[in-house]
């Protein structure tokens, strides 16, 4: 996948289906890298992927 072809729904569906959705969205609010990609890990979502949250979060950073 590249960053092109991203669609965050499918992240927020596999960290939804372990149950830590509101958990996700609090690591992404509050900027914790490190929690998101455990989270992320935690859910089964491929490293290309986690790479490319991690990019966007980066890019946002405060502008969400």
């Amino acid at each position: 996948m590249d960053e092109s072809d991203f669609e965050g729904t499918e992240v927020l569906e596999q960290v939804a289906a372990i149950g830590k959705l509101d958990d996700f969205f609090e690591a992404i609010d509050s900027d914790d890298f490190s929690r998101a990609v455990s989270l992320m890990k935690k859910a089964r979502v491929d490293s290309e992927t986690i790479a490319i949250v991690v990019k966007k979060m980066q890019e946002a950073d405060g502008k969400h």
